[in-house]
């Protein structure tokens, strides 16, 4: 069957023929759960939920009891979810253990329960395997991850701010979806999260500003590479890479760091294209940010050529990618990043 993303989900359940089973395939924790909510406001009344939804591992091997669940008529509800967790753990199973899993789910997909919505979870799958050669022939393919490429992600980030934002009432200005999802990450729960503050703060304005965006939700993170912006400037590597360890032993987040320093890098260009600009309240006027911040900006940008900032925002989407691969230590890659960005402009052109 051919995939469809979250928000064509019921439409395609109302108007296609049942389907064996859904497969949420994808590792946005937003996406999948803004599945489970449609599917379970579909076909599960909120007071029949303890009885007619259940949740079942494959990681604990919980795949036939999943089955037998699936089989078995709920109480108090015409129809049940059945939601099969972590599905990428039978690849690594033991070979009869994983071709048990597999015929125990083929002989339930060739006669599923009419009164079942089976959903089966993976976080991803190898298509060249069995099993997701099974699921993809014989269930309805959900998209749940916002894939790899960044301005992909990035894209669909600013398009869900967007819509989050109208179901309040309200709407960004030019840039201001852009800032907050370069801030987040793509982290699309805590997109959500944070629009429903900023909306709070923008109240009967109705108008999500750039400035609103800095003050909310940039401000915190990026006080603290703010503090980093004048040792990239100078290319001190050595205190650089001393304050990034600091703040990864103080709790932050790489993702969320990373964030941060790719909108900083941003209105650093911003900033270096700014002219007769005195003080920094007329700093703030041009860039849209608090006085102190856009006082340090235009400071740092007058340090650092066009060319070098330019090359500083590739590497950061690099590191971006580096990170999202989940397959280094996100350490080692912000250490790597910092080398990088204090490096002479010669060696980092190179990279």
């Amino acid at each position: 069957m051919p995939p469809v993303n979250p928000d064509d989900l019921i439409a395609r359940l109302k108007k296609g023929k049942p389907v064996p089973a859904i497969l949420l395939l994808g590792e946005e924790p937003y996406l999948r759960d803004s599945c489970r909510a449609q599917l379970l406001d579909q076909y599960v009344a909120a007071a029949a939920r303890a009885w007619a939804v259940s949740r079942f591992s494959a990681e604990r091997g919980d795949i036939q009891a999943a089955l037998d669940q699936a089989q078995t008529m709920p109480m108090l509800s015409p129809q049940q979810v059945v939601f099969l967790e972590d599905a990428e753990a039978i690849e690594e199973f033991a070979d009869k253990k994983r071709d048990d899993a597999l015929r125990q789910m083929e002989l339930y997909l060739a006669d599923p329960a009419p009164f079942t919505v089976l959903v089966i979870e993976a976080a991803h799958l190898d298509q060249r395997m069995k099993l997701a050669k099974l699921l993809v022939e014989k269930s309805l393919v959900v998209q749940v991850g916002l894939g790899d490429d960044q301005g992909q992600r990035n894209a669909a980030a600013v398009a869900l701010a967007r819509s989050l934002a109208k179901e309040q009432g309200m709407e960004f200005e030019s840039g201001a979806a852009e800032d907050l999802a370069d801030c987040v990450a793509a982290d699309l729960q805590r997109l959500k999260t944070e629009i429903n503050k900023i909306s709070t703060f923008a109240g009967e304005r109705k108008i999500i500003r750039r400035e609103d965006v800095s003050l909310m939700v940039i401000s915190e993170r990026a006080a603290t590479v703010w503090e980093m912006a004048d040792m990239l400037a100078s290319r001190q590597p050595a205190r650089a890479l001393d304050f990034l360890d600091r703040l990864l032993r103080n709790g932050e987040e790489p993702l969320q760091m990373l964030g941060a320093m790719s909108w900083m890098y941003r209105k650093l260009v911003e900033a270096s294209e700014v002219k007769g600009v005195v003080n920094g309240w007329q700093a703030a006027r041009a860039l849209q940010m608090a006085p102190e911040k856009a006082e340090l900006a235009i400071r740092n940008a007058r340090k650092i050529s066009k060319p070098r900032l330019l090359s500083g925002l590739g590497a950061l989407r690099r590191a971006d990618d580096r990170l999202k691969s989940g397959s280094e230590d996100p350490r080692a890659v912000m250490e790597f990043l910092i080398t990088e960005l204090t490096a002479p402009d010669a060696r980092a052109a190179r990279r």
